[in-house]
């Protein structure tokens, strides 16, 4: 399973839109925060596992 990590560009009430590191060229990914960890901050890397986010140790 392919695994990705994103950086937090903004907040936006209920979604947060993220950009892919490996595709900074790409546009935006808009997503609900109701599956994000409640504890995101916009410039927070995340990663994307399994169908889950995580908040990026690195």
């Amino acid at each position: 399973m392919n695994s990705y990590q994103y950086i937090v560009e903004q907040i936006d009430g209920d979604y947060a839109h993220l950009r892919r590191c490996d595709e900074p060229e790409a546009g935006l990914k808009l997503v609900a925060r109701a599956i994000l960890p409640p504890e995101i901050m916009e410039g927070m890397k995340l990663n994307y596992e399994m169908f889950e986010y995580f908040i990026s140790q690195e």
